[in-house]
């Protein structure tokens, strides 16, 4: 669906059609609902949380839509309805409209041209994004990816550029569209969505989600996390590349989708559910393990070979059991001394090798 070369044996293509007709029913949904309720119905849930509806009627409408747009979403969003959903849900829309219309244009035109350690990353990865791909892999494509990455690293000084961006970036494009609408679901990705710090020089807060990570599949998932630790397993050996990419480089890019209809929605807490998802699934297998790189084959195979989205939607939302944004709070506030008392060790000595090393 969006031009990505698919590999797989015939099975998987079987499972494929099958994902094919089921977009295509959950797409029925959707514009019934819309024929019924009006075109913009889902965005009536957001009216209702900043308390601009005052009739209890009224009220009960708003929430149940609420309710139906969760279950609505969790089962996906018609590719079509996509960018504008995705724009509404997220805040993007929200986020756009408190600046002047001409932001982004005016951004990229004032940022053409000069360099900057992040620029300067940017070229070097934009070849290595998705390559072979008949859009993204191409001068056209580069040019896009870049300025929109261009624009954030100097929008937010403090992110700048950080590897992962690029997957992230790409694929905002290939669903949204258009540059500008791509830029502000970044924007609204790297500012309110997901954790703070994530992709900030040290990448402290993707250090925080790993060690929540951790404390959570051994809350969900203790006979794995036993297992792992007893073998010396470090879980952030797969995890970091899926919260940096966002799994955009470990999913098929239609299961990854899926997964960022319920992230848009619902916040980074769908991130743990995934990670844990792919874990439990593959319970049985790893708990046969006894070699470090066999639970890297399993995890890695088992990620790139996931064509249903539902398949792992399901164990994600069903068999892991609730996590509420406010407990993976708590994980964070609770894990962050420890890590930035790692990270300010690890200064320190990098610090102390550079001095040894200026005085030899």
């Amino acid at each position: 669906m969006y031009s990505f070369t698919v590999e797989g044996n015939v099975d998987d293509v079987n499972v494929l059609n099958e994902v094919r007709e089921r977009v295509r029913n959950q797409g029925r949904v959707w514009w019934a609902l819309q024929a019924s309720k009006g075109a913009n119905w889902y965005l009536q849930p957001e009216i209702l949380l900043i308390g601009a509806l005052k009739k209890t009627s009224l009220k009960i409408s708003a929430l149940a839509n609420a309710i139906t747009l969760k279950r609505l979403v969790r089962k996906g969003i018609p590719p079509v309805l996509r960018p504008k959903v995705w724009f509404s849900v997220s805040g993007a829309a929200k986020k756009k409209s408190t600046v002047p219309e001409s932001y982004y244009s005016d951004l990229t035109k004032a940022v053409d041209g000069m360099v900057t350690p992040a620029t300067l990353q940017i070229d070097h990865d934009l070849p290595r994004t998705f390559p072979g791909h008949p859009w993204l892999d191409t001068p056209e494509g580069h040019a896009a990816l870049r300025r929109v990455l261009v624009g954030y690293s100097f929008r937010d000084s403090d992110v700048g550029y950080c590897q992962g961006l690029n997957y992230v970036a790409a694929l905002l494009l290939l669903v949204m569209k258009t540059e500008e609408d791509a830029f502000w679901m970044l924007a609204v990705l790297l500012e309110n969505v997901l954790v703070r710090d994530c992709y900030t020089t040290n990448l402290s807060g993707c250090h925080v989600e790993q060690r929540v990570f951790k404390d959570l599949l051994a809350q969900k998932c203790p006979r794995i996390a036993t297992h792992l630790e007893d073998m010396g397993f470090d879980v952030s050996l797969v995890a970091t590349e899926w919260f940096l990419c966002l799994f955009s480089k470990s999913l098929p890019s239609e299961t990854t989708l899926r997964l960022w209809d319920v992230l848009f929605y619902e916040g980074a807490k769908v991130l743990f559910h995934a990670a844990l998802a792919i874990f439990k699934m593959k319970e049985n297998e790893l708990l046969m393990t006894h070699q470090v790189g066999d639970v890297i084959n399993i995890i890695h195979t088992t990620s790139h070979q996931l064509f249903d989205p539902d398949e792992l939607l399901t164990v994600a939302f069903e068999k892991i059991g609730s996590m509420t944004t406010n407990t993976i709070s708590k994980q964070r506030k609770k894990q962050e001394p420890a890590v930035m008392a790692e990270l300010d060790q690890r200064l320190r000595r990098l610090n102390s090798l550079k001095e040894t090393g200026k005085n030899t």
